[in-house]
């Protein structure tokens, strides 16, 4: 993994154990070997504010990136302001499964768990 622009500080949002298995199995299955992921914030959902995640290979001038266990996590400067202390879980159910964002600075979150308002 490129440490270039990796941040030395503590990362603004954790992993748990279940997330981070199940982001190395999909960084594995989908063969990515450059950039990390992005978790964000952008403008929209029930409640103002909704969350984002995906694979990225670009990064940008201000963009934060932590190394959390092996997996580059990559935060772009608005979104810290609203994820700080956020911890990302992954829940596995019948249904399948699905990572969840547990945000200390959420005032309201919508049923699905999937926006925010701060």
């Amino acid at each position: 993994m490129d440490t270039t622009n990796v941040e030395t500080q503590a990362p603004i949002i954790s992993l748990t154990d279940s997330a981070l298995k199940e982001v190395k199995r999909l960084i594995n299955v989908q063969g990515i070997e450059e950039g990390g992921l992005r978790l964000g914030v952008k403008g929209g959902g029930c409640s103002g504010l909704s969350y984002t995640i995906n694979f990225d290979d670009k990064i940008g001038q201000y963009d934060q990136i932590y190394a959390i266990d092996g997996v580059k996590v990559i935060i772009d400067a608005k979104s810290a302001i609203y994820l700080q202390g956020t911890q990302l879980d992954y829940q596995k159910d019948l249904m399948g499964g699905n990572f969840k964002f547990i945000n200390p600075n959420a005032n309201k979150t919508c049923g699905c768990g999937e926006s925010f308002s701060a």
